[in-house]
């Protein structure tokens, strides 16, 4: 390591040192914005999944219009969306809102259609009514997939709510940019970006472990 190196690393553990509280406190808003985004796309996306699984001729127009939302660049969305709900925190968590649907609507979809036909025969054999079988049947076989698609949107919505300093929301991206002004800001810019990966990486393997354990063939074959 070299002399750069090592007087990076001091600073960065200086800045810390320093500014520890105001980090973890940027840390939990950062999360909590792209939680609060995802778990309303949850709302959403989770029953409008299941319907275009069961009106198929849907099921290509709503992705469609999810995918159209997607292609649209992040700072873009929040710039036209702060004109409607002005600035502040409201709007990145519709910005992740929007953003998450396209994963969680898909893998909902992708989940209800390669549910088992047998059983489901079996369920209507047995005289379950459409919503038992839905709530019996279809969304335990399902749920993993579900799942997969909640994390890949939260995954998503960490990097996204970091833009949400440029509307005044706070989080993580605060630190990057006061690091991008300061005239020697690379351990401040590390203080933002680290905590942002290391929020990812955490978020990305806890949802991976609730998503093995929601999955059936993991518990048949712990059983």
């Amino acid at each position: 390591m070299d002399m750069s190196q090592m007087n990076l690393m001091q600073q960065f553990v200086y800045y810390f040192q320093e500014n520890g509280s105001y980090v973890f406190s940027q840390f939990v808003r950062h999360f909590l914005i792209s939680l609060y985004g995802v778990i309303f796309a949850a709302i959403i996306g989770i029953p409008i999944g299941i319907m275009i699984s069961k009106r198929k001729t849907l099921a290509s127009w709503v992705v469609r219009v999810a995918n159209v939302i997607q292609t649209v660049p992040a700072l873009a969305m929040i710039s036209i969306l702060m004109f409607a709900f002005g600035l502040g925190v409201n709007v990145v968590i519709i910005t992740v809102f929007l953003y998450s649907l396209l994963p969680i609507i898909k893998n909902t979809y992708t989940g209800m259609t390669q549910v088992d036909k047998n059983a489901l025969d079996v369920g209507k054999g047995m005289g379950m009514t459409a919503w038992q079988r839905l709530y019996m049947i279809e969304l335990p076989l399902s749920i993993s997939v579900i799942m997969a698609g909640v994390r890949n949107a939260l995954v998503l919505a960490i990097g996204i709510t970091a833009i949400g300093t440029f509307v005044g929301a706070g989080g993580l991206g605060d630190i990057i940019v006061r690091g991008t002004n300061a005239t020697d800001g690379a351990a401040i810019i590390l203080a933002g970006a680290l905590p942002t990966a290391l929020m990812s990486i955490v978020t990305d393997w806890l949802l991976g472990l609730i998503e093995h354990q929601l999955d059936p063939s993991s518990r048949t074959s712990r059983s």
